[in-house]
């Protein structure tokens, strides 16, 4: 799971250089020509009909560990359903950075799949560029329309202001209320005679105790990391992140709130501008002095974020972090050594209800999950095939992996998620490396029969810690609906390039203040600046547009 949660929410799920191709519908053979439009001489056939395959292209945005699209089964069978051979670009890096020249040059693929790879206000600034699917789902996607019937919320998702479609959505049933769980080290804990910290102080105590013994008991007290957490970008935060610790402070995080934004008693806020922020920054800041979180921490990437938390044999290293599941973040061998925590407190004396992030929506859900061009040769034949990865039989390969080899059809008593292949690989590997995963559009029906693996089985035990907080949250004032609001062209991009200049000062500072200090002096002047980039006009447009929301919901 985490292998895409800190890219979906650091906001923009990135552009990559299109990198690694592969045809999966004709034994993994590319087409002759591999150019990334639509238009091209590969496109041929009528869908079938007189036993030639469509030729479509496509980019898919997956994991660095997923394997090569065309080993996946299930994606070769829904093409082979479908009657169509994509030649797929698997773009695995930097699709923030690229997306931009592709849609500037015009020539993008048939489809192009991936949590919010398009999004909304990309359909605002290159309008024309994408097909409203609206027709072709009720002409050729039968289970699309399904998923639009049964869960009625998935067509809001999808429906723009003027009543188009042009990204279909998900629906995957299964995950809980947030992405990040807190975790600490009971066994250095218990090697230090120490207890489980509960206010800030308490934990920054605990965590010089940490860097200053030998916690994991290898006769080293240099060693140790007190506390890490994953990447963070330039263009927002995102999960497994600090900010949660906005929590101890009484404000609720929405969907990781990647750039800010987040509701309280019914008022768009941003936390950017929030004299919260400046004190969880403050507590980051003396951390950082103290020597308590990992020096690599704003240079590393996801990857060496997870393998640093792995340790080495059955030593850990690392004491306090941020993750989705215990065995996904530390491993089938050190996973035992952990404990998922309740929420800080900020103070001893503190009398604010803490809360924490609540990402049910964007877990459960996806926004423009998959696109189609609207100068695609063969609309129908792309539809054909979309309309194949929402089956529910599909849906779950899509998630899980193939059958067989990651899902057992027990007959007539449903499926079961398998364990890994490989005994030593924990399930959230297992998963990402054999599957697009949560990165894939899919409708996983409430009546889908399916026995989920161990790691989505603890995670339910590991998210208890924060069940009390999640009972206080307010969600109709407190939970920001941002899934489910659409906003005009005009008002996306005047939003969409205020947001883009405000990351920009926004996160060159939060790494500057936890590493050097500052804020205090700083602060004053960073609010106005931040307020004269446009923040205010973007809080009333937001403002306007959840009252809206709010009074036919």
């Amino acid at each position: 799971m985490r292998k895409v949660l800190s890219a979906i929410l650091t906001i923009s799920l990135g552009v990559g250089i299109l990198a690694g191709c592969s045809g999966s519908g004709n034994g993994g053979n590319p087409t002759a020509d591999s150019a990334v439009g639509s238009g091209s001489k590969t496109d041929t056939g009528t869908g079938g009909g007189n036993g030639a395959k469509v030729k479509l292209k496509g980019i898919m945005l997956k994991h660095p560990l997923t394997q090569a699209l065309s080993k996946m089964d299930w994606l070769t069978q829904a093409e082979e359903r479908a009657g169509v051979q994509i030649e797929w670009q698997e773009v695995t890096s930097d699709w923030g950075q690229k997306k931009g020249a592709l849609l500037a040059g015009g020539d993008i693929p048939d489809l192009i799949v991936g949590p919010n790879a398009i999004t909304d206000a990309d359909f605002a600034q290159f309008p024309g560029m994408f097909e409203d699917l609206t027709e072709l789902v009720a002409t050729y996607a039968p289970n699309v329309q399904k998923m639009f019937d049964e869960k009625p919320e998935t067509k809001i998702i999808a429906t723009q202001t003027d009543g188009k479609i042009y990204g279909l959505p998900k629906y995957q049933r299964f995950w809980p209320a947030t992405a990040t769980r807190q975790f600490i080290n009971q066994k250095w804990l218990d090697n230090l005679g120490l207890q489980m910290p509960t206010t800030w102080d308490e934990l920054f105590n605990v965590l010089m105790a940490f860097k200053e013994k030998d916690a994991n008991g290898d006769g080293k007290t240099d060693d140790e990391i007190p506390m890490d957490f994953s990447p963070v970008g330039t263009t927002g935060f995102g999960f497994f992140q600090p900010t949660v610790l906005l929590g101890s402070l009484g404000i609720t995080l929405t969907d990781g709130s990647g750039q800010g934004y987040f509701a309280e008693n019914g008022q768009v806020k941003n936390f950017l501008v929030d004299d919260r922020y400046k004190k969880m920054v403050e507590f980051l800041n003396k951390c950082w002095a103290a020597g308590l979180i990992n020096p690599e921490v704003f240079t590393q990437d996801y990857s060496k974020f997870q393998s640093v938390a792995r340790g080495s044999g059955d030593t850990g290293k690392v004491g306090f972090t941020w993750g989705w599941e215990v065995t996904d973040r530390f491993g089938n061998t050190l996973a035992p050594q952990y404990t998922s925590m309740s929420p800080l407190k900020a103070a001893a004396d503190s009398s604010v209800p803490v809360s924490w992030d609540y990402d049910y929506n964007t877990l459960n859900y996806g926004v423009n999950m998959v696109t189609l061009s609207a100068k695609s040769k063969h609309k129908d034949a792309a539809m054909k095939f979309v309309n194949e990865l929402y089956d529910p039989k599909v849906s779950m390969q899509v998630l899980f992996g193939s059958l067989g080899t990651n899902i057992k059809d027990n007959g007539g008593d449903g499926y079961a998620v398998l364990p890994p292949a490989d005994a030593s690989m924990d399930p959230g590997t297992w998963k990402w490396t054999s599957t697009w995963a949560d990165n894939g559009p899919m409708y996983i029906a409430d009546s889908l029969n399916l026995t989920l693996g161990s790691d989505m089985q603890s995670v339910g035990k590991q998210t208890e810690p924060l069940d009390q907080a999640f009972a206080a949250i307010d969600k109709e004032k407190n939970v920001l609906p941002s899934m489910f609001i659409k906003y005009s062209k005009d008002d996306n991009n005047a939003m969409s390039l205020i947001n883009t200049n405000m990351m920009n000062l926004a996160m060159a500072k939060f790494s500057q203040w936890v590493t050097k200090g500052g804020v205090d002096k700083e602060w004053d002047a960073y609010v106005k600046n931040i307020q004269k980039i446009g923040l205010d006009q973007n809080l009333s447009i937001m403002q306007k547009y959840y009252d809206d929301y709010k009074g036919k919901n």
